[in-house]
């Protein structure tokens, strides 16, 4: 079937700009190891964790399978093998090294994955400037999903070093840049009546959307108030403080399981010494700041703290209202060359609802009514993961600029907290139970 991801599109008809794209994320994904050593970018500290070096040489492995071997007369293959190490997933590609085991790898070096993205963007960029026009509409959208894709693993590259750096007693800081001080706490949290209905939700549009976005359809949605801005610092803590990670009244067994075998006391990077609260970002060791938004949750402790504050967590429907609605931005990739959440004002108008953190929702990962994902191996993307997965919505301070949008659906097991994930409350439309917090 044809895909609107996979769609020919009049923008692709500019040859040249279609090359500046190219070159420009290439050129920020090497900008954002530039603070690093071959040893930071050699290290896998949990399986959801990939060494940068496998992701510099995944995403070229990307464009060199999809569109330089197929495409390109004349083609010479950098390294045959690279196909098993950098395949992540697509089965019907071939076999794939374990993900587990991406960090016993010290061969290839640094050194050769640099070679092998130069080779292959010299490729891609004679691919694009010679490629004959009637190849060029199956070429172009390729090369459009290739640029997203490398979007989406800048961002993981961020938050896997990040969980790499903060394993040391004293944590590297690779940006070189200072957190802005935020405000003591945000004002109190508003909160913003939105009306239901027969709505839509989903994408409809011709600019770059992933398969799962698809298709726009109808739901019903009873009429909901949904905060203002995501939680604080300053709530987490108040959570943290009294009792709440001890509280299994408050938590989903699945998590009270999971809080209980990891020793879970608090969010993933705070840390408690001489009697006060730090936070490790990639900025280095801060001072704990109440004012920005909590980050690094996981589902399950956004489920925990919405329940002791007598809430819920939103719906993907409910977050998609409120995107497009208040299409409001929070801190994005490279913001003032911020990377980590910013501070949270509680003005009344909603905040950072694209950008700061994810916000985790209510709704399981699932295919929208109709959905069929792209045919080949590409469409081996988005729907093989439909199972055991939670919907997070918004985007977050590691998502570059034009990546983001109200459809766009991230998800991840309700487990995961090394993403820069948060929390956004919703109302509930039913009275308060007992465990309500004072």
């Amino acid at each position: 079937m044809t895909h609107p991801a996979l769609s020919y599109r009049p923008q692709f008809d500019d040859r040249d700009a279609c090359l500046n794209r190219f070159l420009g994320v290439r050129a920020d994904t090497l900008r954002l190891i530039g603070g690093l050593s071959a040893e930071d970018m050699q290290i896998q500290t949990m399986p959801d964790v990939s060494p940068a070096k496998w992701h510099l040489a995944h995403v070229t492995w990307f464009f060199e399978t999809f569109l330089a071997k197929p495409y390109l007369k004349g083609y010479s293959e950098f390294d045959p093998g690279f196909n098993y190490l950098y395949n992540s997933y697509y089965e019907q590609v071939g076999q794939q090294w374990p993900r587990a085991k991406r960090g016993l790898l010290s061969r290839p070096s640094t050194d050769t994955i640099m070679a092998y993205r130069a080779h292959v963007e010299r490729a891609i960029s004679e691919l694009i400037q010679t490629a004959p026009d009637t190849a060029w509409t199956r070429i172009a959208p390729l090369i459009e999903l290739g640029q997203q894709h490398e979007r989406q693993h800048q961002e993981l590259l961020l938050t896997d070093i990040k969980h790499v750096l903060s394993q040391a007693p004293e944590p590297y800081a690779p940006f070189e840049t200072r957190l802005a001080e935020a405000p003591e706490a945000p004002a109190a949290a508003n909160y913003i009546e939105i009306e239901g209905g027969l709505v839509e939700i989903g994408a409809s549009h011709a600019d770059f959307i992933f398969d799962n976005e698809l298709p726009r359809h109808k739901r019903w949605q009873e009429d909901f108030e949904i905060a203002a801005r995501p939680v604080s610092n300053a709530e987490f803590c108040e959570f943290v403080e009294s009792g709440g990670y001890e509280d299994a009244r408050l938590w989903l067994s699945d998590g009270w399981e999971w809080k209980q075998l990891n020793n879970i006391q608090h969010p993933l990077y705070w840390r408690h010494d001489d009697g006060m609260w730090k936070e490790y970002t990639l900025h280095g060791m801060s001072i704990f700041q109440p004012g920005f938004p909590v980050c690094h949750v996981s589902a399950y402790e956004a489920a925990a703290f919405a329940e002791w504050k007598g809430e819920r967590l939103p719906t993907e429907t409910e977050l998609e209202m409120l995107a497009r609605r208040y299409p409001a931005e929070g801190v994005l990739l490279g913001d003032d060359n911020r990377y980590h959440p910013g501070s949270l004002t509680g003005a009344g108008e909603a905040e950072a609802v694209f950008g700061g953190v994810w916000e985790w929702s209510s709704s399981a990962y699932e295919p929208y009514p109709g959905y069929h994902p792209p045919d080949g191996a590409v469409g081996e993307y988005n729907g093989k993961f439909m199972s055991g997965q939670q919907v997070l919505r918004g985007g977050s301070c590691a998502t570059e600029r034009n990546h983001i949008r109200a459809t766009y659906r991230n998800f991840f097991p309700a487990e995961s907290r090394w993403q820069f994930s948060g929390i956004r409350l919703a109302k509930r439309t039913r009275p308060a139970s007992s465990l309500r917090s004072a």
